[in-house]
């Protein structure tokens, strides 16, 4: 198996696209055309995960952080990023990185640390907006269901929890085929007129590619006529955060004694206890500040996440509880993931998760 296949595999499922402009997702290290020996996968990636993908004889190793984050102007080993980097070069070691594409994917980072809460009726706490097209096409009314089922295979019609939406309007199309074509229907410059079927699809803007070229493969005219535009609704598939609730009710102080066995905290920093009983719970992986008002407007009764400053702590202002668990706490079960979904699309392929602990903050 080559890199380019795990690597289109994993982009199937979060996109480039779809992560944040500052970052830096993607293969950072190696050549999409080099064979796969085994595969490391890692929350980050430094010398020692470099060295254990040595002794495991793993040639990709695949991080959640990618370790290339701003611009390499010299590779001189004179700090840990370019000490990996040229150590991943001398040993033909493949770096490839997972990160805010992950985030906003909705199974990926904050689902799973959900899903360890065993939050019920959780959504994305922030979906994103205008990453949504509409795709309108003009179909024979007997090729309409092979047309459909081309463009839901290929990412169309997912509507939160519905898939293989549409909707469809019969109609009259009119054609003039000239000397050079060589229509499916009709004769050289003579005017045909056809019922036809106008199909209406909506798709993320990722897959915009795949999906024209789905429809043009599934449908039986020469030339095919179709529209495509971006629209303003929000993506409910696609976002940062998740927010859900509890099936049951919990004393603050029993939750946050929860919290931090589940995600092994050295410490969680909260702000002042509210007296009140945990219900409501949104959370984000990582760095999630910029989530907490949209947690408060929500209706949350705490917000988990991490990396918050100290005067920003103040701004939930008796709202709300803000519990920091540690960056490196609330993303650890990432490599359980993508241990997950790469073991499932290649159950018999060496997919092997870190046993290093790279978490470079300690507590005492």
């Amino acid at each position: 198996m080559k890199i380019k296949e795990i690597t289109t595999y994993l982009e199937s499922i979060a996109p480039l696209s779809m992560q944040e402009s500052y970052d830096n997702s993607g293969l950072l290290v190696g050549s999409p055309d080099d064979e796969v020996n085994g595969i490391l996968i890692s929350l980050d990636c430094i010398e020692d995960t470099v060295q254990e993908a040595i002794d495991k004889n793993c040639n990709l190793i695949i991080s959640h952080h990618p370790i290339i984050f701003s611009g390499l102007k010299k590779l001189n080993g004179k700090n840990y990023v370019e000490r990996t980097v040229i150590k991943a070069i001398q040993n033909n070691i493949a770096l490839y990185a997972i990160h805010t594409n992950l985030d906003n994917y909705q199974f990926g980072v904050s689902h799973k640390m959900a899903t360890l809460l065993n939050l019920k009726n959780s959504k994305i706490l922030s979906p994103v907006q205008n990453k949504l097209m509409k795709l309108s096409t003009y179909v024979p009314e007997e090729s309409k269901d092979k047309v459909l089922k081309a463009m839901h295979e290929a990412g169309a019609g997912n509507i939160g929890n519905y898939s293989e939406c549409s909707f469809s309007s019969e109609g009259m199309g009119t054609y003039l085929p000239n000397e050079e074509a060589n229509p499916t229907k009709g004769v050289q410059h003579i005017l045909s007129r056809e019922k036809e079927c106008k199909v209406e699809v909506v798709l993320p803007s990722h897959a915009q590619g795949q999906v024209v070229r789905a429809l043009k493969e599934a449908h039986p005219y020469e030339e095919v006529a179709y529209e495509l535009f971006s629209i303003a609704n929000i993506n409910q598939d696609e976002g940062s955060g998740r927010i859900g609730e509890l099936e049951n009710e919990m004393p603050e102080k029993e939750f946050l004694k929860s919290l931090k066995e589940t995600f092994n905290c050295g410490i969680i920093r909260h702000t002042e206890l509210r007296n009140k009983t945990i219900k409501k719970v949104a959370l984000c992986g990582g760095s999630g500040s910029f989530l907490l008002n949209e947690a408060k407007r929500q209706g949350a009764d705490i917000f988990i996440t991490a990396d918050f400053k100290y005067h920003e702590f103040f701004d939930a202002e008796g709202q709300i509880i803000i519990a920091d668990i540690g960056h490196f706490e609330s993303e650890q079960f990432t490599t359980n993931l993508l241990g997950d979904l790469l073991t499932k699309k290649m159950p018999k392929f060496a997919v092997h998760l870190t046993g290093i602990n790279t978490n470079p903050i300690k507590y005492f």
